[in-house]
């Protein structure tokens, strides 16, 4: 009967410690005003270039997917992991540099940069007119990050099937693919990244037929065949600074602008759900994907976190102590 019992609560304690102990106001007494001053600080930013928040929206999304989300994008060196080629065009380091240095003055040692991200994500869509939600934070700061571990985060040539295989791997379900692959209703994206859809997307020079006639000549008109791989281009055409269901309304109607989203209307299960978001009775299902996406945003946030005594809190977030 004891060694039952002893049984018990180790698969008790083990399970409470899988779960990673994070907390809503993990840095209540601790650092008490450390959701406030990200909050300020991304919000000062974010009036300068509301373009920030999808920026980092998508920092966190590449920190979470690669080792989990333990501020290890934010490391900055050559083989660091922000210089994976599909991290390309990544921002907002300097929005959590900021941060950082302000928590530094006012507590020391106490915030990590794991956390800065995840909080300042939430706080970007929030300022974007999306949903807001409570972040349970105590993330530990991880002490590794190279380029050849970012090889498997989501790429926009990815299929269905790819993209479903990459989440699944961090615990993520179709909805939760669907849901977050939604973020791109804020954000921009460069003429490299689907240029090929428009020319030469088979090899007969035809342009990709799931595109949308009059938006193809619109894309086009704006990333012509031999011109700027670096122009940017806005993921939602409708309101592209508007967190809203507007993105999946262009997915369903053939304007996706990323061939990896696009590819979300012609797969049965993923299709549903992004029917489901676009509706036709406005403002009704527009609340569920806000009710949705801030499930996501935790569950995803949660992705591997290093907690207790693991990892380390870093004085300066570009790199280790």
């Amino acid at each position: 009967m004891e060694s039952i019992w002893l049984f018990f609560l180790v698969s008790l304690t083990m399970g409470l410690a899988a779960k990673g102990q994070l907390e809503t106001g993990f840095y209540s007494s601790s650092c008490p005003r450390a959701e406030a001053i990200i909050r300020s600080t991304v919000e000062s930013h974010f009036n300068k270039d509301p373009a920030i928040a999808a920026g980092l929206l998508r920092l966190h999304f590449h920190d979470c997917f690669v080792q989990g989300c333990d501020g290890s994008i934010l490391i900055s060196g050559s083989s660091a992991e922000r210089n994976e080629l599909r991290n390309g065009g990544l921002r907002g380091f300097e929005v959590i540099d900021d941060a950082k240095a302000q928590l530094e003055a006012a507590c020391p040692g106490v915030v990590s940069c794991a956390d800065v991200l995840a909080l300042a994500a939430r706080d970007a869509v929030d300022l974007s007119d999306g949903p807001s939600w409570s972040v349970p934070t105590g993330r530990r700061d991880g002490r590794v990050s190279l380029s050849s571990q970012a090889s498997n985060l989501p790429s926009p040539l990815d299929s269905v099937a790819v993209q479903r295989q990459k989440f699944a791997a961090k615990g993520l379900d179709d909805r939760d693919l669907v849901t977050l692959v939604g973020a791109h209703t804020i954000g921009q994206t460069d003429c490299t990244f689907f240029r090929y859809r428009l020319f030469n997307f088979t090899t007969t020079g035809n342009s990709d037929p799931t595109i949308n006639p009059a938006y193809l000549a619109q894309l086009q008109a704006l990333c012509p065949e031999n011109g700027d791989g670096s122009k940017r281009v806005a993921l939602d055409k409708d309101s592209q600074t508007k967190f809203d269901v507007s993105f999946f309304k262009n997915v369903r109607d053939g304007n996706g602008v990323l061939e990896s989203d696009q590819r979300l209307w012609g797969d049965a299960a993923t299709r549903s759900i992004v029917d489901k978001y676009a509706g036709n009775i406005r403002g009704l299902l527009g609340l569920r994907f806000d009710f949705e996406f801030r499930k996501a945003m935790i569950k995803m946030s949660s992705i591997e976190v290093k907690t207790g005594t693991q990892g380390e809190i870093r004085k300066i977030c570009s790199k280790f102590n």
